[in-house]
């Protein structure tokens, strides 16, 4: 049984599908369907509601794709749609009334959207500036309004003084009445002759893995998901990740960051930010806000795709991560984890635990640029991040991670290589770049050709030496937004 409040209302689930998005509870099971479908594949934004999760006691508000969310992650959490949104006397709460206001709504499908996305941003952050405003709604599109009555009655919001609602009335309620629901121990959810477990500590997975070694792991499921609403496949049997609450602490020390796999990319950003910047930069471009709301380190790692962001970057900075089978810990450099395509070096009843991320040491240099069609919400053609230890005008050490490159994201050897121990000038560098010929074999499919891929990822590196000579020289696009 799942428990879960929606809106104010508890609700306990039973005998239901783990296979069940959101979405479709919502508007089968629910009565709900102000929240829509446009993609299935978390790219629109036209589903997006909004998860409340305590912390403490207060209520954390999170945008999430609902066409990407099993209903087994509702466990002890509070679901807002848009019909939630209004208060008991019938008004329209101040963000609907911002969309009216500005005319921020034509056809009005993305609208329910759009309206969650700036309620969860009015939560977050009251006074949000036009930066925040754009990542908040970056995950939604439109085809209609042009996006500036929309940006118009979001800063409108941002004006206000003091945004009163009922949740924020009601918050010392949801907050004891969600902590009732996470004294539940092993919340199991079966139904259409499916199961999902949902563990909350790692060594209760230890045991659920072991004993269900064909289960499969679920965490945010931006990935997973997509088996079910674009394949069409059934996923017997599930382990959710998402309630194991040793894997989404974040431990730092001076010399490095153990990152818990179950933590979403939005909770990770500030850390990794601190330490590498353009790691930062690159998490602003990963996917959207709703993504990341979801989206853990420990899943993008895991899935093994070619073209994952996450990946090549952690590879640069000599990540490690700690695997678990039962009792058994061990720790493995990333870059031996990837094996060939889509296979790892996981075995059969193991998980990634942690992911342990080395701080940045003295003269070290780090860069990571992603090419894609679109600055925001859409995958790499080509990631690449430049990890470099220059001294006395040498470099000392090299690591250079791609993706998109090859089967796997992997290491560039015969450019590293042609780095370490030579001056840091422009024929070294253009020596590197021909080198990377030797580390790739780039193939063509519909983000981009094979001969992009390779002129590009060595004009990669070229713009990292430039960015390095500390010239007046603008390199980035993404400056001018």
């Amino acid at each position: 049984m799942i428990k879960f409040l929606l809106n104010q209302e508890l609700r306990e689930e039973k005998d239901l599908s783990p296979n069940m998005t959101v979405l479709n509870y919502l508007r089968t099971r629910a009565a709900k369907t102000g929240t829509k479908e446009g993609c299935a594949s978390g790219d629109c934004g036209a589903c997006t509601v909004v998860l409340g999760e305590r912390e403490g006691d207060r209520i954390s508000y999170r945008s999430v794709n609902s066409c990407l969310t099993f209903v087994s992650a509702l466990h002890g959490k509070q679901l807002i749609t848009v019909e939630d949104l209004k208060s008991k006397d019938g008004r329209l709460h101040p963000v609907q009334q911002a969309m009216v206001d500005f005319h921020g709504s034509q056809c009005g499908f993305c609208t329910p959207g759009f309206i969650m996305s700036m309620f969860a941003l009015s939560k977050n952050k009251p006074a949000a500036d036009k930066h925040d405003i754009l990542e908040a709604l970056a995950g939604n599109l439109c085809r209609c309004t042009g996006y500036r009555p929309i940006v118009d009655a979001a800063k409108a919001i941002a004006e206000q003084p003091q945004l009163a609602d009922d949740f924020s009335r009601y918050e010392a309620e949801v907050v004891a009445r969600l902590a009732q629901i996470e004294t539940d121990t092993l919340v199991t959810l079966e139904g259409d002759d499916k199961v999902c477990f949902s563990p909350t500590s790692s060594a209760e997975l230890a045991t659920l893995l072991e004993q269900h070694p064909d289960a499969r792991l679920l965490a945010g499921g931006t990935d997973l998901a997509l088996e079910v609403t674009q394949f069409h496949r059934e996923l017997p049997k599930i382990i959710y990740v998402g309630n194991v609450a040793d894997m989404k602490q974040l431990e730092e020390t001076d010399e490095q960051l153990v990152i818990g796999a179950a933590r979403t990319l939005s909770d990770s950003y500030d850390a990794l930010s601190r330490s590498y910047p353009d790691f930062g930069e690159l998490l602003h471009r990963f996917a959207s806000l709703q993504i990341r709301n979801q989206g853990t380190l420990g899943g993008n790692i895991g899935n093994a795709s070619p073209i994952g962001d996450a990946p090549p970057v952690l590879i640069a900075l000599n990540a490690r991560l700690v695997l678990r089978k039962g009792e058994r810990v061990r720790e493995l450099p990333i870059e031996e984890y990837f094996l060939s395509y889509k296979v790892t070096a996981q075995e059969e009843g193991e998980f990634i635990e942690k992911v342990i991320v080395p701080k940045p040491a003295a003269n070290q240099h780090f860069k990571v640029y992603k090419l894609s069609k679109r600055i925001d919400d859409d995958i790499s053609a080509v990631c690449g991040a430049f990890n470099l230890t220059i001294e006395n005008g040498k470099v000392t050490e090299a690591r250079i991670g791609f993706g998109g490159m090859a089967a796997t994201p992997k290491r560039a050897a015969a450019c590293e290589q042609a780095l370490v121990g030579q001056d840091w000038n422009h024929a070294t560098v253009k020596a590197a770049m021909k080198a990377l010929d030797g580390d790739f074999q780039p193939l063509s499919d519909f983000r981009a050709s094979k001969e992009y891929r390779a002129k590009t990822a060595a004009n990669l590196l070229y713009k990292f030496f430039i960015e390095q000579q500390d010239l007046k020289l603008e390199t980035r696009v993404t400056s001018y937004v």
